[in-house]
């Protein structure tokens, strides 16, 4: 928890920084991010108000946590709310960053039909809004578009190989339908959009629970368990640290109006989900043990993301290499679940 100084200090360095926009001749915006107390979107809150911008965290907190904004409460450019992008939202904005729609396999497919909602109903009313407001607007797509690719890399001009009725539907075919939504409103309405293809990230503010292969392999060999492989583990991806990606979400938004997307973002190197236990294990000292389950309906063997479009239009590549964001990402799971092991123990 911040103390009083550390609040006083943080609006001071607020209040500079919406200076500095406006003597750099940019006012400070009025920017919705939704889904903005989730992974990605608590590290996009934080960068916007560090810029000096006003910032609204909307989240209906069904996999986004009250814990990756709690730092950032007490800044006056700042306000949360609980909101579901399923229902029409007014809001005096700017733009628009949707984020908002669970990620991870297990949180997806969960509840299928509220993740299509998510997905489909949520780009409508916040393109609506954007039309209402003539704000600019970013979609967070992703590379799941290409489903289990028989092209690789993947570029931009690749359709797919999507199953529409497979367990992972929900989250591919809706985020599918949301690109076309947004490209429909842009034609016809005029709407600003950005869509950006997300590949496979990880950082700081994952969940323990995220299921996803990271956050999966980091908590197993920090508690000692057995680290489970989904197949013989040959199976390749490719890892964005969360600061590569945030800074592609902004150089994305300030490109020029003609340059709509979508874009692909994410790391180029290519490490198969084997690779990425062993490194674990090494980082963590952990004496787990590699295990191996049944590879699950339609998982992706390749994804590698074809950054051409990134580098040539918005002139970003990522910086940070597997292992130094797999050490900043060791070390906060590593605080947080101490931190959960001290609550049980305090309240047991």
């Amino acid at each position: 928890m911040k103390t009083g100084q550390q609040t006083n200090q943080q609006s001071a360095e607020d209040a500079i920084n919406s200076l500095r926009l406006l003597r750099a001749g940019a006012a400070p915006r009025r920017i919705l991010v939704t889904g903005g107390a989730g992974f990605l979107g608590s590290h996009l809150c934080e960068k916007l108000l560090n810029q000096g911008h006003q910032v609204l965290c909307a989240d209906n907190f069904t996999t986004g946590r009250h814990r990756n904004v709690a730092h950032l409460r007490g800044r006056p450019h700042f306000k949360v709310i609980r909101h579901d992008v399923t229902v029409p939202l007014a809001a005096d904005v700017d733009e628009i960053y949707n984020l908002a729609c669970p990620a991870s396999p297990p949180h997806y497919q969960a509840d299928p039909v509220q993740t299509m909602k998510t997905s489909v109903l949520g780009a409508l009313n916040l393109l609506e809004l954007a039309k209402a407001r003539k704000a600019k607007i970013f979609q967070a797509s992703t590379s799941e578009i290409y489903g289990d690719p028989h092209v690789h890399p993947q570029p931009e001009s690749y359709w797919g190989n999507v199953n529409p009725v497979g367990p992972r539907s929900c989250y591919d075919e809706g985020k599918r339908c949301a690109e076309t939504m947004f490209f429909d409103f842009h034609q016809q309405f005029g709407v600003e959009i950005k869509v950006a293809r997300i590949f496979n990230t990880y950082g700081p503010n994952m969940r323990p629970d995220d299921g996803r292969v990271v956050s999966n392999f980091i908590v197993q060999a920090l508690s000692g368990d057995d680290i489970t492989i989904y197949g013989d583990g040959s199976q390749t991806r490719s890892f964005c640290f969360v600061d590569d990606l945030i800074d592609g979400f902004l150089r994305l938004m300030a490109s020029p109006p003609s340059f709509t997307g979508p874009v692909n973002l994410g790391n180029p190197a290519e490490f198969t989900v084997r690779e990425l236990a062993e490194q674990v294990i090494s980082l963590t000292g952990s004496p787990s043990r590699i295990v191996h389950l049944p590879l699950p309906i339609d998982d992706p063997r390749q994804r590698r993301p074809d950054i051409s479009i990134a580098k040539r239009e918005l002139g970003w590549l990522p910086k940070i290499p597997l292992s130094s964001g797999l050490e900043q990402t060791i070390t906060y799971f590593d605080r947080l679940l101490t931190s959960e092991a001290r609550k049980l123990a305090e309240t047991a």
